[in-house]
């Protein structure tokens, strides 16, 4: 995914009663004001900050440091391949919504500013947390999801990933059809209104039914995928300040559709259903037969979304702007941090220029991080322990 998110996300432990670290705010602030001279000199600006966090314990960005913050958290983001478009990154202010409709109203509106074919990364970025205080947060880790049904045979209908929050939308009286494409709804909890439930509308939900540019019978499986990735359970991390609702999208590289979404065995399981269509022999894994079906349904993912207009990246051509975004990197002074684990492919690997080196591991700030909380609650919908909302 061309954004920093991926299916687990590195985490750090956060106090939400502490108030901001003066040093930690000082420290972004520095670099902020040195990256833009036109920001003016940063020393009033310190001396602000100061006054504020002795008076309140956090303070409040401006809008070009919110700006910066949230690309620099994506230019630090060790796990994401994409960040040759970090400048790019399109920052929506949204710290003034506080109630539920006017979260999921804006929510909508941020899937559509992505666009519906030539996608375009966006963030919108909710209040700050302040020391001591509930504060707003979406239960799903990505605005589009499938839901997941547990059939009466113990296999899934859906993403399987997805059964255990879908149960706990049910609890909530929510009902999907039972189908392989649900698209569910969002849980939007706030202090004072507790949790709500949001049926996305089609207008947010563009979709790509997926063919092969070979294999007709491709149609007859009735796959498709959404065209925007929009990690919703991240917690945005600048200069000491949290903003627990800060989701972000980019575009999808076909892997993380066509290898891992539709081909993990806990997602939706496609390859044995591929390899019989295809004769392949499955009787033993010497004849490569997941090898031949993950590169058709990878064929399959690429054609179709460039078929329809919307945008993807094939891992080879992302691999090769990973490499791009270090050189630039190198010139301007900066490490890359870096997971090898994660840039590296899911397919094809060695056959990435990735694959043959290594990376530096450093937490670096501003940065995205993954609350156990969060964690929880997008995974099972379990409630928070702290009992917000």
């Amino acid at each position: 995914m061309i954004v920093p998110g991926y299916r687990d996300h590195p985490s750090e432990t956060w106090d939400p009663v502490a108030p901001v670290d003066p040093g930690e705010a000082e420290d972004f602030l520095r670099r902020c004001y040195a990256e833009n001279p036109r920001l003016g000199p940063v020393e009033p600006r310190l001396a602000i900050v100061r006054a504020q966090v002795a008076a309140t314990g956090t303070y409040v960005h401006t809008t070009d440091e919110l700006s910066f913050g949230a690309k620099m958290a994506w230019r630090n983001a060790s796990r994401c391949i994409g960040r040759l478009y970090w400048r790019s990154l399109v920052v929506l202010d949204r710290r003034r919504a506080r109630t539920a409709d006017q979260i999921f109203s804006l929510l909508v509106h941020h899937l559509q500013a992505a666009g519906t074919g030539q996608l375009r990364p966006v963030i919108s970025i909710f209040a700050a947390a302040q020391p001591g205080q509930p504060f707003a947060r979406v239960w799903n880790e990505q605005l589009i999801r499938y839901a997941g049904y547990r059939g009466e045979d113990g296999h899934a209908v859906g993403d399987g990933r997805q059964v255990a929050f879908t149960a706990a939308m049910r609890g909530f009286g929510w009902r999907g059809k039972g189908e392989h494409f649900d698209v569910l709804p969002l849980v939007i909890e706030t202090p004072t209104e507790g949790v709500r439930l949001y049926e996305l509308p089609e207008r947010a939900v563009r979709e790509v039914p997926i063919t092969h540019p070979e294999y007709g019978w491709f149609a007859e499986l009735g796959l498709r995928w959404h065209a925007v990735p929009a990690i919703s359970n991240m917690r945005l991390t600048i200069g000491g300040v949290h903003y627990p609702l800060a989701p972000f999208n980019g575009w999808y590289m076909g892997t993380e559709v066509g290898a891992r979404n539709l081909a993990d065995t806990d997602r939706y399981d496609v390859l044995p259903t591929i390899a019989a269509r295809m004769a392949l022999d499955t009787t033993k894994e010497s004849t490569l037969w997941r090898d031949r079906a993950l590169l058709e349904i990878n064929r399959a993912v690429l054609w179709s979304f460039e078929k329809a207009g919307v945008r993807m990246s094939d891992h080879h051509t992302e691999s090769q702007r990973f490499m791009a975004h270090i050189r630039n990197e190198e010139k301007a002074g900066r490490e890359v941090p870096a997971d090898w684990t994660w840039i590296v492919p899911p397919m094809s690997g060695s056959l990435s220029p990735a694959f043959h080196r290594y990376y530096p591991e450093m937490d670096l700030r501003p940065a995205f991080y993954l609350d156990d909380e969060a964690a929880a609650l997008a995974r099972d919908g379990s409630r928070c322990p702290h009992g917000h909302g």
